[in-house]
This record gives structure tokens, sequence and C-alpha cells, in this order.
């Protein structure tokens, strides 16, 4: 059976004014406007997408699904990075599996809603109670359908030896070491189409040591498995590199060994002019996350720059504690409206910012075979209503779904099969989903 989503009311695409053929799990023809498909199907079904904004699926390139259990915090309310940190973690020391599950499906369920069709996440907390967290989240994924790149985070530098995590989030370097090389043998796909794929993620330089940062590299390389940390997100960060290590965030980085194209950084806010060309020398990926970034003032990423040296630049919600949402079309608006402060309008365009949360995130996590409408490419796709109140009178149906404000996805396709159909996720039971999601987040709050 094929597919034909038929005249869409606009496509982020060239030369598919009449919609795209959707065969099996992939976009196998682009259908010119006033054209037919010229290829031969034993079956054809229409998809009528007149009324429908059609764009790639997005991608997410950055979040921590365990904090949609601790959003508005009050301990952590309008704190800067540190500060919120901690008074986080001893909250977090208490996750538990059915916690980490829940709030992985939840994070994943909203994500679809939203348009996203991958999402990688960085978990990174291991407490005693808690060994096997990116188990659970593989299991949520696959409940959805949904696309992942799951980051074995890790901390190992604690509070007693100069870090900022108390001593009980905190593991083994071996530990942790055996740990990432079990989940890559168990869940690692490397190919094309692939659903779940796996990368290291040591916490950040403040929270790892530098040894467990080579190790990670250097078991990354051995699998040939991508790396992910967070860098140069506030100048506290700086400060304590400075002071731990001798050197800016970027050379600690390079001096362990991490400055190539298979790693990408959460934020990369805090960079010069040199350090920008030589991430983009490196091809070194860099996840924005605009909304993360105005919630802890921490400074706002110079992305353009940065994707004119040669680094990919993809979008990113981040943690549900920091944003405090997983909706990644109202994270491709905040990208445009925050550039616009450092950035020219007719730099920082609606499709500049789509961009980031579809190809530039695509390069991020080293994927050709998502982010973008092609022949060939995977059928993951986004597509979005503009019956709402807040789109009446658009004239530019792209531009509007990113000035006007969408928020929900009218139907979502991965991997050629509808996984969000008219604004619901057929087979969830969400208000379910929410009942024993509130009530664990109660029990973390509280025990």
């Amino acid at each position: 059976m094929a597919i034909w989503i038929k005249n869409p009311l606009a496509i982020l695409a060239e030369n598919a004014g009449n919609g795209i053929v959707i065969k099996g799990d992939k976009i196998a023809e682009l259908v010119k406007a006033g054209d037919k498909p010229k290829g031969q199907y034993q079956k054809l079904e229409t998809f009528d997408a007149s009324d429908l904004v059609l764009i790639p699926g997005l991608i997410n390139t950055h979040h921590h699904f365990y904090q949609t259990l601790t959003r508005a915090c009050p301990p952590a309310l309008n704190k800067p990075l540190f500060p919120w940190l901690k008074a986080l973690y001893p909250i977090w020391a208490r996750l538990t599996p059915q916690m980490i599950k829940s709030s992985s499906k939840l994070a994943l369920a909203e994500l679809l809603l939203s348009g996203c069709t991958t999402a990688a996440d960085h978990h990174y907390l291991f407490p005693a109670q808690l060994q096997d967290a990116i188990d659970h989240q593989v299991e949520a994924a696959k409940e959805l359908s949904i696309r992942t790149v799951l980051t074995r985070g890790s901390m190992s530098l604690g509070e007693d030896d100069g870090g900022l995590p108390p001593q009980s989030t905190v593991q083994e370097e071996q530990t942790i070491l055996d740990d990432s090389l079990r989940l890559i043998k168990d869940y690692h796909d490397p190919d094309d189409g692939s659903m779940v794929q796996l990368a290291l993620a040591p916490c950040s330089p403040f929270s790892v040591s530098e040894n467990l940062m080579r190790e990670s590299s250097k078991l990354a390389r051995e699998h040939n498995v991508r790396t992910h940390t967070h860098l140069a997100e506030t100048h506290d960060e700086t400060d304590f590199c400075l002071k731990m290590f001798g050197m800016r965030p970027l050379d600690y980085l390079e001096h362990v060994g991490w400055m190539n194209d298979k790693t990408w950084l959460a934020h990369g806010i805090h960079f010069d002019d040199n350090e920008i060309a030589r991430l983009g020398n490196a091809k070194v990926g860099i996840c924005h996350c605009p909304s993360s970034n105005m919630v802890l003032s921490s400074g706002i990423c110079r992305t353009l720059e940065l994707k004119k040296a040669g680094s990919p630049v993809g979008l990113g919600v981040d943690g549900s504690a920091s944003n405090d949402g997983s909706n990644l079309i109202q994270e491709v608006r905040q990208a445009m409206m925050i550039g616009r402060l450092r950035y020219e309008a007719d730099e920082m365009t609606h499709l500049e910012a789509l961009s980031f949360a579809t190809k530039g995130s695509a390069q991020c996590l080293g994927r050709g075979d998502i982010g973008e409408i092609k022949v060939g490419a995977e059928a993951d796709l986004a597509l979005f209503a503009l019956d709402e109140a807040r789109f009446s009178g658009a004239g530019d149906p792209m531009a509007a779904l990113v000035l006007c404000g969408a928020h929900k996805a009218e139907h979502v396709m991965i991997k050629g099969e509808w996984r969000v159909k008219n604004g619901e996720i057929p087979e969830l039971d969400m208000n379910e989903l929410m009942r024993e999601h509130k009530s664990l987040a109660h029990q973390l709050y509280h025990s």
C-alpha cells in the first residue's frame, strides 16, 4: 500500500506542491504542483492535506524526561542554574523505576502531540534504587512507537570531590562504563531507519571526572556511538572549569578528546569567536535550548555564527523543570524570537528556526535518513491544521505555523504509520497516564 498525501496547504520541501507519496516506511515520490504521482503502485490511497501544513517530523536533540515530574517546582523557582540544581538534586535522588517509566511516557506523548517524531533524552541520575532507568525509557518509547536516541548519562564527581551533585546521586566510574557497554550491546541499532540508538553522555564538567570523560569517549569510539554533554551553559560553569581544571569549558572538552563530529553539546551559549571557529572546524553539533536558557537566565546561543562556522545546530526543549514543557513546535517559535534579539529579522527567519528542529537536529544526531522531506527518507511527518483563532487571517501558512504559535499537531506519521490522528495518540489513555504521573510527582515531592 502507498499513501499519497495530496495537495498540502503548504509543505517544507521543494518541488512537492501536490504532496508526497509514502510507500512502506519511506518517502517514495515528491509530486510537483499540478502533477499526479508517476510511480507504479499496486494500490494508492489518497490522504487529503488541503487544509494542513506538512513538515518533516520534528527532532528533539536534548531533554530530561524525568523532569516532567518536577515542573514549576517551588524550591527551584526563580533561580539560575547552579542554585536551581542544588534545590532539585535531593528531590531527583528519590526517583523510582515507576517514576522513570511514567515520566518518560508522558514526555514522549507530549513531544509526539507537538509534531516530534525523534527524541533524544539525557538521563544521568542512577541512585541505588534506579540502576536500569534507560531500560524503562526503551520500553516507554516502544509503547508509543517513537524514535529515540537515549543517552546513557552519568555523574561521578560528587560534593566530596569538588563537584556539584550530592554523593547519593553519583556512581562509581567502572559501574558507569560497564552499564554503558551493556546498553550499547542490548539496544543500539546503527542502521538507517533505526528506532532506538544509544549515545554516551557524562553530564557536565561540574559533575564528572576528567577520567570518565576520556573513558566514555574511548568507549564511544570503539562502538561507533555518539557522545553528548552539557557545555558552556552559564558563566558559573566557566568559572568552575577555570578553578577546577585551569581552562575554559571548550579547552577542557578538547583536552579530554571530545572535539569531533560524533559529539553534540547541549546549550553552547558562552563561546567566543575563536571557540566558535574551532567548534565549526571539528563539526561539533550544538543543541539550542531557548526556553530553558531563558528560564534560567543563562544567555543566548550564537546559533547563526555556529552554523556558519560549520557546526550543525539542532533544537531541544531541555528538561521539563527548566522549560517547563515538552512542546517542540513551540520551541521553534522561541528559537526564532530569541534569535531576533541577536540577529536581524531577515537573518533569523521562520524557515531558519524550522531548520534547527529538522535538518539541523538530524545532523546533530548523525542521521541522514530523517529531518527532510526527500525521496528515500524515512516517512516521519507532522501535519498541522490552522483552524484555531490564533491563525485566522494568516496569509503565509508556513510562516503562520511559527509566527502565530502552533502548539499541537493534527496528524503525525513515524516510519509510515500514523502515530497521532486528529490530535490524539491512538490506543493511549492520556487521562489515565496523567493521573498516574501526577500521583507519582506527589510521591516524589513528599517521600
